[in-house]
């Protein structure tokens, strides 16, 4: 692991050269966001040592894609519950207070569905299991995954309901913003900027922008509903300090320092540190690679998470498809064991 020192323009550099005020939201686009997941899960998997996991996780998002594209009928919260939410500077759909459809159940019996056939033995036993579950059951995993308190999660379980959770937010977010744009953006700037402004939930990672002629626009992407917000790189992605940043990187070991530090800056994939807070999340640059994907790209830089968190830096991120949880719990199946 490498480590670089970068500059990082000021949000007034950014803004002027992109002639303007940087647009608070990126929106996931409803006909891609998971299909172009599941392309650099591919691409990714290839060569990599976690290659079965990376492939089967990209089949996942493929099967995502074709029901998130199909769209869902579940209700939506009106304009005075959106007002309400927007007075408290709280998330109208909150990950934990929403009352979620039963739809998404269907959701995830279609997904096991799609995957039984072609999923890798490692994982036949977790989709046996979730195409035989009960209501209580997938309720009971949801709201595990979405307080984030995992007592009684199954980990093997996990990576799938969080698939159909993922569409189901998704759906959600791009539903309202369709249905309510007229009357205004329904979505706004939270208190508390470090969690998703729509689901409430913390981000994967973060991504740069490149727009126009400038570069370096950071946006936070959403775990569980896919929206990405603007959040300057000036400001720790946790406790909002702008005074301890530093970016660490993967880099081969036996190489010279000044060419180990040069690679360094230059890496698509860092992990952003504070030593005020001691946390760090991931940063993905689009203009160092363009098909860097927050959810792939940080699934296959596990590596980088283990060294960094070596240092005593705790994560802020979170990845549904791979979720840690309490060490007595048994560990998630490996797809591409026979």
């Amino acid at each position: 692991m490498a480590g670089a020192t970068v500059r990082v323009m000021s949000p007034e550099e950014i803004a002027a050269l992109a002639g303007g005020e940087t647009p608070y939201f990126h929106w996931p686009q409803r006909s891609t966001v998971f299909a172009e997941r599941a392309m650099r899960l591919r691409q990714l998997a290839s060569g990599h040592a976690m290659g079965d996991f990376l492939a089967f996780m990209g089949q996942v998002a493929q099967a995502q894609q074709a029901h998130l594209s199909a769209g869902l009928q579940v209700p939506l919260p009106d304009a005075a519950a959106l007002d309400r939410a927007a007075q408290r500077g709280e998330p109208p759909l909150s990950a934990a207070d929403w009352p979620r459809d039963a739809a998404w159940h269907g959701v995830l019996r279609q997904l096991v569905a799609t995957l039984q056939p072609a999923a890798p033995a490692g994982a036949q036993a977790a989709l046996a299991q979730l195409a035989h579950a009960d209501e209580v059951f997938l309720e009971r995993q949801a709201d595990a995954l979405l307080t984030g308190v995992v007592t009684g999660l199954d980990l093997a379980c996990a990576p799938l309901v969080a698939a159909a959770l993922q569409v189901y937010w998704t759906h959600l977010v791009l539903a309202v913003q369709q249905a309510h744009t007229a009357l205004g953006q329904p979505f706004g700037r939270l208190d508390d900027p470090t969690v998703c402004p729509a689901c409430g939930s913390r981000p994967t990672a973060s991504l740069t922008r490149t727009a126009g002629e400038a570069s370096g626009q950071r946006y936070l992407h959403c775990s569980l509903c896919s929206l990405q917000w603007h959040m300057v790189r000036i400001q720790c992605s946790h406790c909002l300090s702008n005074k301890a940043l530093a970016y660490q990187s993967l880099d081969n070991q036996g190489a010279d320092d000044e060419d180990a530090q040069a690679r360094a800056a230059r890496a698509a994939v860092q992990a952003e540190t504070c030593d005020d807070c001691g946390h760090y999340l991931k940063i993905m640059h689009s203009e160092r690679d363009p098909f860097v994907e927050p959810v792939a790209d940080d699934l296959a830089s596990l590596t980088l998470d283990l060294l960094v968190s070596d240092t005593g830096q705790r994560r802020h991120g979170l990845n549904l498809m791979l979720f840690f949880g309490e060490p007595e719990a048994a560990p998630p199946p490996d797809p591409g064991a026979s």
